[in-house]
């Protein structure tokens, strides 16, 4: 699969701070992932946890601040409440890469089109997992 870049919107909810990037959507990262260097330009975000250890895909350990609450936009998809995951990143050519991970994805209903090479709408929020032929209300 190639790689799927998604234009988003982070807002911080308590002030008018705002910044607009592209990020890698990957879907093996969890959070929306910013680097630390941009941290101020969402102005005072609370922070939820202080240090989160992360595993990369290269098997590094790094530390990370999770932060929030923001509000998230993907481009063509409803906004949503959630948190961002700052960590110390190092530019490429200048740079930084941020990532869409899994938890932004399922909460705005997106999805990877593996063959389109772009996100897609779900058309239903899965309501079963976890559940294994319980019904919901029992």
């Amino acid at each position: 699969m190639g790689r799927v870049v998604a234009s988003v919107t982070i807002a911080n909810v308590a002030s008018s701070e705002r910044l607009r990037c592209d990020a890698l959507v990957d879907t093996g990262a969890s959070y929306m992932t910013l680097p630390l260097a941009w941290r101020e330009r969402l102005g005072e975000l609370e922070t939820v946890r202080t240090v989160v250890e992360l595993e990369t895909a290269t098997q590094e350990v790094r530390k990370g601040e999770v932060c929030g609450p923001v509000r998230i936009e993907i481009e063509g998809f409803a906004p949503v409440f959630s948190e961002v995951l700052f960590v110390e990143m190092t530019p490429e050519e200048g740079q930084y890469e941020p990532l869409l991970g899994y938890i932004v994805l399922e909460q705005s209903q997106a999805t990877v089109d593996p063959l389109g090479q772009r996100l897609i709408h779900v058309k239903r929020m899965d309501l079963k997992r976890g559940c294994e032929g319980r019904k919901m209300g029992r």
